[in-house]
C-alpha cells in the first residue's frame, strides 16, 4: 500500500474516548509497542482493512478498498515498531518495496529511538518467491524470511536471512533473542493473521472498516483460512472516524 505523494493529513474525529479530532500521526505519537514485548517474544499488532460486510480484499487485493485515511495510518503504525511482518501472498499480491520510503516517516522512527528502516519480516511456508518483487530488490532493506523451506533466494539485493522453522511461536522468539526484535506489525493476509491468533500472538488489532458492500464470493475475512481458533476477546481501545470510515484499536485476550 502505497502513500499518495503530499497528501494534507486528514482529520481523524475521536469517537471513543469522545473529544475532538487528531491526524493519523497524532494518533500514533504514543504508541509504545517496544516497551510492551517481553522478553519471550516481541508485542505484536495486526493492522487490517475491511469492508461493512467483512471483505478483506476485492479483487485479491487491499487498494480498492482503502482510502487517504487509511493510507495515512497505515504509514504512522509503520513508525512505531521494529519490524513489518507479511505474508508470501499478501507479499507478492501487493507488490511491497521498501517499507519506509519517505524521508520524514524515517526521521519519526530515528525521533522515537528505532532504526531509520524496519525490518522485513516475510513468512513463507515453501519460498515461492519471484525475485522481481521490489523489497527483495531494495539494498537498503534488511529481511528475515520465516519458512520451512531449505531453499535460498536467488538474486536478492536486500540483505536476507533465514529462520528456517514451522513454528511461528518460535521464529517470534528468535526474532526477540537473536534479533532484538520488541515489537512487530503484522499486515497480514488472512491466513497469517490466523495462524498468529491460534498460537496466541497476537496483542493488539487495528482495523479499519470502509462504506462498502462488497458481492466477493470466497473472499477472504481479516481472519480466515489458517489454523482453529478459539474465539478471543477483542477489547475496544479506541475508536476514530473520518468520513463514514471507522477506525478501532482493540486489545485482545484477558
Amino acid at each position: 500500500m502505497s502513500a499518495a505523494r503530499n497528501e494534507p493529513p486528514v482529520a481523524l474525529l475521536r469517537l471513543l474516548p469522545a473529544g475532538g479530532s487528531l491526524t493519523p500521526d497524532e494518533a500514533v505519537a504514543q504508541l509504545n509497542f517496544c516497551e510492551l514485548g517481553s522478553d519471550a517474544r516481541p508485542f505484536v499488532a495486526v493492522n487490517m482493512v475491511q469492508t461493512v460486510d467483512g471483505r478483506a480484499t476485492l479483487a485479491g487485493r487491499t487498494a480498492p478498498i482503502s482510502s487517504v485515511a487509511d493510507r495515512q495510518l497505515f504509514h504512522a503504525l509503520r513508525t512505531r515498531v521494529d519490524a513489518v511482518m507479511v505474508g508470501a501472498g499478501t507479499l507478492r499480491v501487493e507488490r511491497y518495496g521498501r517499507l519506509v520510503r519517505d524521508a520524514h516517516r524515517r526521521e519519526q522512527r530515528v525521533a522515537a529511538g528505532l532504526a531509520p528502516d524496519p525490518l522485513a519480516i516475510i513468512v513463507s511456508a515453501r519460498l515461492d518467491l519471484p525475485p522481481d518483487l521490489p523489497l527483495l530488490q531494495d539494498p537498503d532493506s534488511q529481511v528475515v524470511i520465516i519458512t520451512g523451506s531449505e531453499a535460498l533466494l536467488k538474486r536478492a539485493a536486500a540483505r536476507v536471512e533465514y529462520l528456517r522453522t514451522k513454528d511461528l511461536p518460535a521464529a517470534l522468539a528468535r526474532l526477540r533473542s537473536d534479533y532484538g526484535i520488541r515489537s512487530i506489525l503484522c499486515e497480514g493476509g488472512p491466513r497469517l493473521n490466523a495462524s498468529l491468533l491460534a498460537d496466541g500472538l497476537i496483542d493488539e488489532l487495528f482495523l479499519t472498516t470502509v462504506p462498502l458492500l462488497v458481492d466477493g464470493a470466497g473472499a477472504l475475512t481479516i481472519i480466515g483460512g489458517g489454523a482453529a481458533a478459539a474465539p478471543v476477546t477483542a477489547r475496544l481501545l479506541w475508536l476514530l472516524g473520518h468520513e463514514g470510515e471507522l477506525f478501532a484499536r482493540y486489545g485482545l485476550g484477558s
